[in-house]
C-alpha cells in the first residue's frame, strides 16, 4: 500500500491480513482524506487517534501529512508489530506517536487517554463494537469539542443520524461494502438536530 500525499508520498507500507482486517484501498484513503481537508483540518494542530488500527495505514496517512501526534490502538500483537516497523522504516521520529496494544473499548474507559481533534474508527464487521466504542470516546472526552470523527463501517449497518447527541453528521457515503461516516462533535448538536439518514453511493 502506498500513502498518498505529505511527507512520505509514494512510500509504501504492509498491512495484514485475516479475518476483519480491511486495508482501506487509495481510492477510499484518497477520497476520506480529501473530506476531511474540506473540513479545514489543520494537520499541524492535531491529535489524531487510530482505534481498531489495523495496519495503521490511516494514522500513518495523517501524519504524513503533518499531524502533530498518532496513537494506534489495536489489540492483536502481530498487527501493532507491524504498525511499529512501518513507522520506523518510514523514520517517522518516535515522540510523534504511540501504539497502544490492548482492548479499545479498555483503552477509551481508561485514564490519561486525553483528547484529539480527529478520530478514525474503524471495527471489525459483524462484531457489534462501533456504538459502544462511540459512546465511551464521547462520554470520556476522548473526542474533542468542535473535533472530526470519521468511522469505517459496513455498509449495512443502522444506526440512528446522529448516533448520538454531540454529533453533527458532515459525510456519508458508501464504497462498496464500505460505509464512511465523518461527523464534528459540538457543544449545540441535540437528538432534534437534522442529519441525512441514508449514504450516497460511491463506486470502487
Amino acid at each position: 500500500m502506498r500513502i498518498i500525499s505529505g511527507e512520505y508520498r509514494g512510500r509504501r507500507i504492509r498491512t495484514t491480513e485475516g479475518p476483519g482486517y480491511r486495508p482501506a484501498t487509495g481510492k477510499v484513503r484518497e477520497s476520506l482524506f480529501s473530506m476531511l481537508e474540506s473540513q479545514g483540518v489543520d494537520w499541524g494542530g492535531t491529535r489524531v487517534a487510530d482505534i481498531f488500527a489495523g495496519s495503521g495505514s490511516l494514522g500513518i496517512e495523517a501524519l504524513s501529512r503533518g499531524a502533530a501526534e498518532a496513537v494506534f490502538v489495536e489489540k492483536a500483537a502481530h498487527a501493532a508489530a507491524l504498525i511499529r516497523s512501518n513507522l520506523d522504516e518510514l523514520g517517522v521520529a518516535r515522540q510523534r506517536f504511540r501504539i497502544v496494544k490492548g482492548d479499545a473499548a479498555r483503552w477509551l474507559g481508561g485514564d490519561g487517554t486525553g483528547s484529539f481533534g480527529l478520530v478514525f474508527i474503524d471495527p471489525p464487521y459483524g462484531k457489534d463494537l462501533f456504538l459502544p466504542a462511540l459512546r465511551l470516546l464521547l462520554d470520556r472526552n476522548v473526542l474533542a469539542r468542535e473535533g472530526l470523527l470519521c468511522a469505517e463501517v459496513e455498509a449495512g449497518l443502522a444506526f440512528d443520524a446522529p448516533p448520538h447527541p454531540d454529533l453533527a453528521l458532515l459525510r456519508d457515503k458508501l464504497y462498496g461494502q464500505t460505509r464512511i461516516c465523518i461527523w464534528r462533535r459540538n457543544q449545540s448538536a441535540s437528538p432534534s438536530t437534522p442529519a441525512p439518514s441514508t449514504p450516497s453511493t460511491t463506486d470502487t
